[in-house]
């Protein structure tokens, strides 16, 4: 079986209506940072209270309840994606890169719980 090596970040992606809403009720309710409002991406994220888990509002016309996505910080998305494909791990459609910002690429468990991995794109150049 394929065991990549992941970073020490992870992000909890959900999808909501409003993302500054959304983040402005994680901020006065629990607490939490926002690092970044991605308006082209239709993606912000926000510092939580533990160390290395941020939590990631993806904006949807009708956000899907109940849909949390754990998204795995990679350095290498490529050669990840290339060792969980060999070990069977199924991905939903190809790698998606935001030039300068990120690579993802969505797979499952096999009981089909979606996952994602991401490479930070912001600190390479």
């Amino acid at each position: 079986m394929a065991v990549v090596t992941l970073e020490n970040t992870i992000t909890l992606a959900l999808s909501v209506r409003d993302r500054h809403v959304s983040a402005d009720w994680y901020g006065k309710t629990l607490g939490f940072e926002v690092l970044y409002h991605a308006d082209e991406a239709g993606w912000s994220e926000l510092r939580t209270r533990t160390e290395g888990v941020t939590l990631g509002l993806g904006e949807q016309t009708e956000p899907s309840p109940g849909n949390t996505v754990p998204v795995f910080g990679i350095a290498d998305i490529a050669s990840a994606r290339s060792a969980l494909e060999a070990a069977g791990v199924r991905f939903d459609g190809p790698t998606e890169t935001i030039e300068g910002m990120v690579s993802t690429a969505t797979f499952y468990d096999p009981d089909g719980n979606a996952l994602m991995l991401a490479q930070d794109l912001t600190q390479q150049g």
